[in-house]
């Protein structure tokens, strides 16, 4: 997220993660009809190999991190949200949990093969410096997917306007804490294109980036190498 939206600072959004995390799982399931597990699977197969080490930022309750564990990665969860890593601990005891920032990520240069984001860089207070970081912690060569929401295009664009709108947020009241996915649209109205995004992925030291558009063009899946 951006200072300048005027929408949450970043000890905000931190609460905000800590509140929902109870009801994370169950909201993305039923945001994306049950494809978000799916679609981080096809993330995770992209750029992992076997013996890969993997730093998954912003990892929330895990899902994408275990993915890439399951492609034979070597893994370390990061988020700041310390509820979130409470739901993620549980799901892999393999994994190695950390509560950190991903602007200011407690790692040597050029310690993993490849780093990942599932639905999480949007909430970076600086997009910019959050991809400068993750280049600096992954090796020359290396491999970086991000997978986000994006701003639908064509046919989906008025439905996804309902659904995102109007009724993600309903449904969030009815759920414990879930009053916070009123935040969730001004977050993608916020977040850069897909094309804006490859553009800045590469002007942050990766190269060959690419994207993929899933869900009729609502999420992009992008690639890139670390030059």
């Amino acid at each position: 997220m951006t200072h300048e939206s005027g929408t949450l600072q970043p000890e905000g959004v931190r609460t905000m993660f800590d509140r929902i995390a109870p009801v994370y799982d169950v909201m993305n399931r039923v945001m994306t009809m049950g494809l978000d597990r799916r679609w981080r699977g096809i993330t995770a197969r992209s750029v992992v190999q076997p013996g890969s080490r993997v730093l998954d930022a912003c990892c929330g309750t895990g899902d994408l991190a275990i993915a890439c564990e399951r492609e034979g990665g070597v893994v370390t969860g990061l988020d700041f949200s310390g509820e979130m890593l409470a739901r993620a601990r549980p799901k892999s005891e393999s994994i190695e949990w950390i509560e950190g920032d991903m602007l200011a990520l407690p790692f040597e240069g050029a310690s993993f093969d490849v780093v990942s984001v599932g639905f999480g860089v949007r909430n970076v207070a600086d997009l910019r410096a959050g991809l400068l970081e993750l280049r600096r912690v992954l090796r020359p060569g290396g491999r970086m997917a991000i997978l986000e929401i994006t701003q639908p295009r064509g046919i989906p664009k008025p439905f996804f306007s309902l659904w995102f709108d109007r009724i993600v947020p309903l449904l969030g009241r009815v759920l414990p804490g879930g009053k916070a996915y009123t935040y969730l649209p001004a977050s993608v109205r916020r977040f850069p294109g897909a094309e804006d995004l490859a553009a800045l992925i590469d002007e942050t030291g990766f190269e060959g980036t690419t994207f993929r558009l899933f869900g009729g063009s609502i999420v992009a899946l992008h690639t890139a190498t670390a030059r």
